[in-house]
């Protein structure tokens, strides 16, 4: 009888052993189910991230192709502009080069059209002298037609040049020779070989003289 109840002390040890829980236990298999939860989550927020940087990067892509496809339109409109530009500049420059060709070709145009009158007279004067012995009135004719002459040119800026009694100035004399004359001071123009001529501001041609030393 006394084996018995020891036998039965004994189950009831072995049972009793089996149901205690060991804290160590409890709390190592919590945390492993917590750890299973928390590689989940931040595989999660791992993912999301990876796809907001994707989606990010597409975005700038999609932006740099749309300002370079912006810049390119921009750089051929500009080349387009530069090409016309030159067309044009070309144009202008063969127009200038032709109206400077012109202007030098037709630059006394209007002077020998002024002339022409001129040339007329001198016709009917040699005309008229070779019917007419009056060399009287030939030589009026031809005073007319050099009054004519001088007056059209006048009006271009012609002037003559004073020489005769004036100081020897070699801007506006030529000296062809040099001879003593009484009651006149040295290096004076007394006599004037060919007359010399001013255009406006400038020496046409200077008068040849003779000045006295």
């Amino acid at each position: 009888m006394a084996q018995e109840q020891e036998g039965s002390d004994t189950v009831k040890d072995h049972s009793a052993q089996a149901q205690e829980v060991n804290p160590e236990d409890t709390k190592a298999g919590a945390n492993a189910s917590g750890d299973t939860g928390s590689g989940e989550e931040t595989r999660s927020i791992g993912d999301d991230q990876d796809k907001w940087e994707a989606s990010s990067a597409q975005e700038k892509i999609l932006t740099l192709q749309a300002e370079l496809e912006r810049v390119q339109a921009q750089a051929e409109d500009y080349l387009k502009q530069w090409q016309r530009l030159q067309a044009e500049f070309d144009n202008y420059r063969k127009r200038t080069q032709r109206e400077k060709e012109d202007l030098v070709r037709y630059a006394s145009e209007q002077i020998i059209k002024a002339m022409l009158p001129v040339l007329d007279n001198f016709e009917r004067a040699m005309a008229a002298a070779q019917s007419n012995q009056d060399f009287g009135a030939f030589a009026q004719g031809v005073d007319m037609i050099f009054r004519q002459m001088f007056n059209i040119l006048a009006k271009e800026g012609l002037t003559p040049i004073e020489a005769v009694g004036q100081p020897f100035d070699p801007n506006l004399h030529e000296a062809i020779f040099r001879t003593e004359v009484e009651g006149q001071p040295e290096n004076t123009v007394v006599e004037e070989v060919q007359k010399g001529y001013r255009l406006k501001d400038r020496v046409l041609r200077p008068s040849m003289v003779k000045v006295s030393c």
